[in-house]
């Protein structure tokens, strides 16, 4: 099978071909970090999570960058509003996305460059278009002469004449911007210095760079001139990512990436959320529980916290370039979702000796695998693939029920353990996998999986020693929490919740 993607540059799908054979240099456009991350941001990172672990899965060695934007009008502003420094927020949310990131299983990049870190190669990449004519410099700001690059226009699809001014991500009235720029089109590469802002030396004189030519630089620096997959969400794709292609290949004459891909939006409950409409989510306010419906609360009462494999399955139970509504519903299937899948997952750890598994076995279930593989394969079609794990976390799921009251199965051993271990491999490609904290979903509001194999310790401990009455009272708590304990002639004891 061949892997096929889409490419918003050639706007169609074409087989993977990497620059190198069995390699591949993969950049993802990052936050900028002045406020914590929202669940539109949860759904990018994630996607371009699960591209790079399925590519790793098909056996390619992924080099990933993700920046870190760390000076930008938007922290400096919260700056100024608590009464810090540009490199203490920055720092400060840079650790908040991590503390976001880890609880949805979001692997780390290979690397997190930073823009203020990067000006030597910043500076440099200005200096090389304005030596190449396609930059020029204006009252001590530096701008890309947007008419000066035919293919402008390419990745977006939109013609010069319909862009608007202002796409340096640092606005200025109409009236300076028309005394400064060749072109209203034209964007800023480098900026003067502003009183009291953070400045860095140039030759244009004392400034800081624009938010464009920061991630041109920082492909560059960490991944070479031309890169295999450059990734993001569709907000980016103009004027972010076409100002990219522009800087970047017309200082080096080569193309930027060879494939572009787009994730779509996140709305809620069908609006575009935003602040304004108090429709705004943050991840931590649904992992915690502070969102209800439409709105984040603020003091009212408490949804249910949304566990991250939850969250997880939400995002990946659309195809990425697929608009999604966050819900309460659409967030209840998720969860519904993750409890089948969990309850597969868990099927190993709690009958694995009563079937007396062979720990050493790797086998997995072909068909289930190929159907798995089919549809990653088809531009990451991550529904299809679920499905697939559905079907096995099903199977298992029946066939526990049938252990618990039955005491054994028909099934033949070897074949669930081929099951489970497909199960727990194809899930991992996807990131879903059961937390150490609490390997199961009705921990939130109950006993993990862990703590009630502690107290059936516990039990079997003070009837050894003929406390029975201990043992009675272990039993009866369980009971109460919804654990029905069942013990069996060859002295194993299990357990099914409800």
């Amino acid at each position: 099978m061949t892997l096929t993607l889409y490419n918003s540059l050639t706007r169609r799908e074409s087989p993977f071909d990497p620059l190198e054979p069995g390699k591949v240099r993969m950049y993802c456009c990052g936050v900028t970090v002045y406020d914590y991350c929202h669940v539109g941001h949860a759904r990018a990172y994630i996607v371009w999570d699960m591209v790079r672990r399925y590519l790793m899965w098909r056996g390619y060695d992924v080099r990933y960058v993700q920046n870190f934007t760390d000076i930008d009008d938007k922290i400096l502003n919260r700056a100024r509003e608590t009464n810090s420094t540009m490199e203490a927020v920055a720092q400060r949310f840079i650790d908040e996305y991590f503390a976001d990131m880890d609880k949805l299983n979001i692997l780390r990049a290979d690397e997190y460059p930073r823009a203020t870190h990067t000006m030597d190669g910043i500076k440099r990449l200005i200096h090389e278009l304005e030596n190449k004519g396609y930059a020029y410099a204006s009252s001590g700001d530096v701008y890309y002469n947007v008419r000066q690059f035919a293919d402008y226009g390419k990745l977006s699809g939109r013609k010069l004449e319909e862009m608007q001014a202002g796409a340096s991500g640092r606005l200025e009235t109409a009236e300076i911007e028309a005394q400064k720029k060749q072109d209203l089109s034209d964007f800023a590469l480098w900026k003067s210095a502003k009183p009291g802002e953070p400045a860095w030396d140039s030759s244009w004189g004392k400034g800081r760079p624009g938010w464009h030519i920061e991630c041109s630089a920082m492909v560059r620096d960490c991944l070479g001139e031309t890169i295999d997959i450059h990734c993001g969400g569709s907000d980016l794709t103009f004027p972010h990512h076409e100002n990219e292609i522009a800087q970047s290949e017309a200082a080096t004459g080569k193309s930027l990436a060879n494939y572009w891909m787009h994730n779509a939006f996140v709305t809620v409950n069908g609006k575009k959320m935003s602040k304004s409409l108090h429709n705004f989510i943050t991840i931590r306010d649904l992992l915690e529980g502070n969102w209800s419906g439409d709105t984040a609360l603020e003091g009212s009462e408490k949804s249910k916290a949304v566990e991250p494999m939850a969250v997880r399955l939400f995002v990946l139970m659309a195809q990425y370039r697929s608009q999604i509504d966050f819900t309460e519903e659409a967030i209840a299937s998720a969860r519904n979702g993750w409890n089948t899948i969990n309850e597969g997952l868990l099927f190993g750890l709690r009958y694995a000796s009563q079937l007396s598994w062979n720990v050493e076995k790797t086998g997995q279930d072909s068909k289930a695998v190929q159907e798995f593989q089919s549809a990653m394969d088809n531009d990451f079609n991550t529904p299809g693939a679920v499905t697939v794990l559905f079907e096995l976390a099903k199977e298992l799921t029946k066939e526990g029920n049938v252990l618990v009251h039955q005491g054994k199965t028909e099934t033949a051993p070897d074949l669930l353990q081929q099951k489970w271990l497909t199960l727990v491999s194809l899930a991992e490609v996807l990131g879903l996998e059961v937390q150490p904290e609490s390997d199961s979903n009705d921990a939130v509001d109950g006993l993990s999986d862990g703590e009630i194999e502690a107290m059936i310790q516990q039990r079997k401990d003070a009837r050894k020693a003929r406390d029975f009455a201990e043992g009675d009272r272990i039993r009866n708590e369980l009971k109460d929490k919804g654990i029905t304990l069942i013990d069996q002639k060859d002295g194993i004891t299990i357990w099914h919740r409800g």
